[in-house]
């Protein structure tokens, strides 16, 4: 990281994500939140799938970006606050499991703007299911009070 001052950003992502009525109404769970790093986990629900049963992939991309923004809010000062303005999703398997865990990384740390990468796996029996990955870029937000945290 950059030398930023990210204050308690374990207790500042959480209070964030609570906060957040589309991952509450997913049912997503932030499950690991680490420098540069954030886990959030999701089951499965058929009232998220799309046609086939499969978890939907506008669900998948939502829950994506979510853990690669807030892996993002990890590595900036607490008065900033910040904003998706790209990302790009491949949808590698079919979305199928119990429960699906999505984590996001920062590939490259910025003052303005942040580059992260996620993963999503599904999980059931067995080893954990690669479904899909993302990257995508976020934007640092300054002095607007009605986008903290």
């Amino acid at each position: 990281m950059d030398g930023t001052d990210t204050g308690d950003f374990r207790e500042r992502v959480q209070l964030s994500f609570g906060r957040q009525g589309a991952m509450t109404m997913l049912g997503a769970e932030l499950t690991r939140v680490e420098p540069a790093m954030v886990e959030i986990e999701l089951p499965f629900d058929p009232k998220l799938t799309q046609q086939h049963g499969l978890l939907h992939a506008g669900v998948i991309s939502a829950a994506l970006d979510a853990a690669c923004t807030y892996a993002a809010y990890t590595t900036i000062a607490p008065d900033v606050s910040l904003l998706t303005i790209e990302f790009k999703v491949n949808l590698m398997s079919p979305g199928r499991g119990e429960r699906f865990l999505f984590r996001g990384e920062i590939t490259k740390p910025g003052s303005t703007i942040i580059v992260a990468d996620g993963r999503a796996y599904a999980i059931s029996d067995g080893p954990a299911k690669l479904i899909a990955s993302m990257t995508g870029t976020m934007m640092a937000i300054r002095g607007r009070q009605d986008l903290i945290g």
